[in-house]
């Protein structure tokens, strides 16, 4: 039966999930710094700005993409195994809703990157300093929600 597979397999699924997490959360700490310099020290149209783009672009597109989506399969695989969640908290409900927050950042900045990409970038470094405090309150929700369940 599916229950019992998922069961079974529950404990590989939330491995997966807390891997794809720390490697997705690393993005999302990091993209945003790599803004900053970008912003504030590199010249557009320069040989600089060409290596920051290149960067900015494998961050996001080969570690941040995959790991969010293992993060969300593996995420909707747990949420789905009986008997795992207590839907009748508010605890998911805060986790669910701030990993949206956390997805709709990481949309964000794959949108800034393309600002730099074609040149147009309007923000300033003070801008992704502030923007980089966004995954940290959301992490903070997150984890409270899952591990205290305070509500």
């Amino acid at each position: 039966m599916i229950s019992d597979f998922l069961s079974v397999t529950y404990p590989w699924v939330k491995a997966i999930h807390i891997m794809a997490v720390i490697s997705w959360m690393a993005g999302l700490f990091y993209l945003p710094r790599l803004f900053v310099y970008h912003a504030e020290r590199v010249v557009t149209g320069s040989e600089t700005d060409g290596l920051f783009q290149v960067m900015e672009m494998k961050l996001l597109r080969f570690i941040m993409n995959n790991a969010m989506i293992a993060a969300w399969i593996a995420g909707l695989i747990m949420a789905l195994t009986p008997g795992v969640i207590d839907w009748s908290t508010v605890w998911p409900y805060a986790k669910g809703l701030a990993v949206i927050g956390m997805t709709w950042f990481h949309m964000w900045l794959a949108a800034r990157r393309k600002d730099f990409e074609r040149g147009e970038n309007m923000l300033e470094g003070r801008r992704y300093r502030l923007m980089n405090e966004v995954p940290t309150v959301l992490m903070l929700i997150i984890v409270v929600s899952v591990v205290v369940k305070p509500f």
